[in-house]
């Protein structure tokens, strides 16, 4: 029989060794990745919980009057053990996860959930901090203070706070069933795309395909102990060059079917009753607010502020861009017909096709420059933009523990050599590793009585593996993707915010791609090509004639891109500003219901069928997926700067980081916006840039 006292002193004994209960002496306080073991995640998270609940108790039972300090700083600065923890591990999550760590999240989630409510309705906490927000006034509180205040006030409230109390118990019910079933889409998605193989056995099906593709399949293959095979996923990497140059139309079919189908199969990884559910009970949610949906809930606290917003930006776009993409099939079909096909256009048709319409168009193929974008060669290139523009480095330090062999660590410094965070990279496709690509952090910039601690950001992507006879090759949305999210590491890494609560890209979700998408658009100016373009096998820079194909190639297939991205953006509207929700909602039907309203062509899927949508449905993006949108009009409007100034012009670039970078969320975005711009923006250069008008 084992004695309390014996458990004790063996939980004693494993907290001891678990590196969570340990000061982190690794250099610049990162996380020990060699040391933590999906074990040590469940008593550190109830660790974490316990001592954040000991210091919310203690603002509550403080003795003395309601003040910024020993309220607002003090809840500021709560939780940092928690917040130590959940990082490590959502970042594993998504990024390196396993059936162990999948287990803890779907235990974990819902524990969370009711912590955050345990303190988002915590009466006396809510007494101090709405005492504090009355006084506003007289406080003689900074920008960033008063921001902060308002922030927080309003996430209380929001949170549920002044909600009686039979309402208070149905939104815990709520928020407990939404984390559970979060994490259930997440891993149903993971788990239905690793699930899809299309095996290939005779090399003659794989006529057409580039070497590298043919390298990875073989690669897939050996590794699934099928060597000799070729096997192809629904992961980008391995989907996008198959369905762009196999002539094999039935195969094509196959794989593009697997892709749009993911969460859909009926089995046991299906997603539509799961989807029902959110949108149910998000509905639900946003009425025990007083609102008539979730979309109005969400979008209140956005820089779009309403619905009619959303759906006035994305309409207008579609509009311009649904005749654009109706062309592009007919220029597909004409191509097709010529070549005596015999076909009509499909969805699984229009990569192949499409490349057959640039290579006439523009001469240009992906396999004409993917050479001259290996991947060490285009994080190279944004190294280099980032110090023409700032003049800050980046130095790769190989003795910082890393989660996974592919990755890497680069300590980030001023031009005067202070260090001011520590930049991870993880960019390689794995079956462990969620869909898409984006930034997160080990641990956010912020102030500590008086001193700057500096960040922990990570940038993940899925880009091809190299093999053992070819390097990794990016084609050119890889390389856009690669500029996108360390634009969003930026943000991250630049923050001066004396606050955890608003530093980094803690802003309004419809001004955190700004800092992300500008910087997109050095990606292929000529003046940046020249800096990072290189042949993987002779070094040589890439040809002005590659590069003038290019760049005359920029507005082709937009059509297909644009409306596939808005079908998306409305979708997720259309799901969330519905007032009322059966529960028996037919999933599929509404989306084919809501894509038809729009006119939607058959060709075209939404970038992200409901099943699969995870930025909305186990992100943070719903109601928020416009967000990218509404942000290009920013980021176009803005770029027009360093056009008109330079695109390296250092002045420009320090004013954007003054204004926009480092600012976190500690100004109105807006605000911040026109600090930078001294203008309004308008729509007239995102509709350029896509060569819409």
């Amino acid at each position: 029989m084992v004695t309390s006292c014996q458990t004790q002193q063996k939980e004693s004994t494993s907290n001891m060794e678990n590196p969570f209960f340990k000061e982190w002496n690794t250099p610049f306080g990162v996380p020990p990745f060699d040391q933590i073991e999906d074990e040590h995640f469940r008593p550190a998270f109830a660790e974490g919980m316990r001592l954040h609940k000991e210091e919310i108790d203690a603002i509550v039972n403080n003795p003395e009057a309601p003040t910024f300090e020993n309220t607002m700083v003090a809840l500021d600065k709560s939780g940092r053990f928690l917040n130590r923890v959940s990082n490590v591990f959502s970042n594993l999550s998504s990024a390196h996860t396993n059936d162990s760590i999948q287990a803890i999240e779907k235990e974990i989630e819902p524990q969370l959930s009711a912590h955050y409510d345990d303190i988002n309705l915590n009466e006396g906490l809510f007494k101090r901090v709405k005492a504090v927000y009355e006084q506003r006034e007289n406080l003689d509180l900074t920008t960033e203070e008063a921001r902060f205040l308002e922030k927080k006030y309003k996430s209380f409230v929001r949170g549920g706070a002044e909600l009686p109390a039979d309402q208070k118990a149905r939104m815990r019910e709520i928020n407990g069933e939404l984390a559970t079933l979060s994490v259930q889409f997440g891993e149903h998605v993971l788990k239905d795309n690793n699930a899809f193989k299309l095996v290939i056995e005779d090399e003659a099906d794989l006529e057409g395909l580039p070497a590298s593709s043919v390298s990875a399949a073989a690669a897939t293959a050996k590794e699934e102990g099928q060597e000799g095979k070729w096997i192809f996923t629904i992961s980008r990497p391995s989907l996008y060059p198959f369905l762009t140059y196999s002539p094999n139309r039935e195969l094509r079919e196959k794989l593009y079917k697997g892709y749009i189908l993911k969460g859909d199969n009926g089995n046991e990884y299906d997603n539509n009753k799961i989807v029902a559910r959110i949108v149910e009970l998000r509905s639900e949610r946003a009425k025990l607010f007083g609102y008539n949906n979730h979309a109005e809930y969400i979008l209140a606290e956005n820089m779009a502020k309403n619905p009619e917003n959303v759906y006035d930006i994305l309409t207008q776009v579609w509009e311009k861009a649904l005749p654009v993409a109706k062309q592009e099939v007919a220029d597909m079909q004409a191509i097709a017909d010529k070549e005596g096909a015999n076909i009509k256009i499909e969805g699984w048709d229009w990569w192949y096709y499409a490349e057959k319409v640039r290579q006439a168009k523009y001469a240009l193929s992906e396999e004409d420059v993917k050479p001259y974008f290996e991947v060490d060669n285009v994080q190279q290139g944004i190294f280099t933009l980032a110090n023409k523009l700032w003049g800050i480095t980046f130095t790769e330090r190989t003795d910082l523990p890393k989660y996974h062999k592919d990755g890497k660590v680069f300590e980030v410094k001023e031009a005067d050599g202070s260090t001011i965070g520590i930049f991870y990279t993880d960019y390689f496709a794995r079956s462990s590793k969620r869909g898409g690509a984006w930034m997160s952090s080990f641990r956010k910039q912020e102030m500590v009585d008086g001193e700057n601690v500096i960040p922990v950001i990570t940038n993940v992507c899925n880009f091809p593996a190299s093999t053992e006879d070819m390097p990794s090759l990016l084609s050119l949305d890889q390389v856009t993707t690669m500029f996108h999210e360390f634009g969003h590491g930026l943000h991250g890494l630049l923050s001066k915010c004396e606050t955890h609560t608003l530093s980094g890209t803690s802003v309004s979700r419809d001004f955190v791609e700004l800092p992300s998408q500008i910087m997109e658009n050095w990606a292929f100016e000529p003046e940046m090509l020249a800096l990072y373009a290189k042949h993987y096998k002779t070094g040589e820079v890439i040809p002005e004639e590659l590069v003038k194909k290019i760049n005359n190639a920029s507005h082709f297939n937009q059509g297909f891109a644009t409306i596939e991205f808005l079908a998306a953006g409305l979708l997720d509207m259309d799901f969330h500003t519905l007032n009322e929700v059966d529960p028996n909602m037919d999933v599929a039907a509404f989306e084919k219901a809501s894509m038809d309203k729009y006119g939607l062509i058959p060709q075209i899927a939404p970038r992200y069928r409901s099943t699969y949508f995870s930025h909305i449905f186990s992100g943070g993006y719903s109601s928020g997926y416009y967000a990218y949108l509404w942000a290009e009009v920013l980021d176009k409007d803005a770029f027009q700067t360093f056009k008109e100034n330079g695109l390296f012009d250092q002045e420009t670039a320090a004013s954007f980081r003054e204004n926009v970078l480092s600012k976190g969320g500690s100004d109105d975005p807006m605000k911040l916006y026109l600090q930078f711009r001294g203008k309004e923006p308008g729509i007239e250069p995102l509709l350029k840039g896509r060569g819409l008008m």
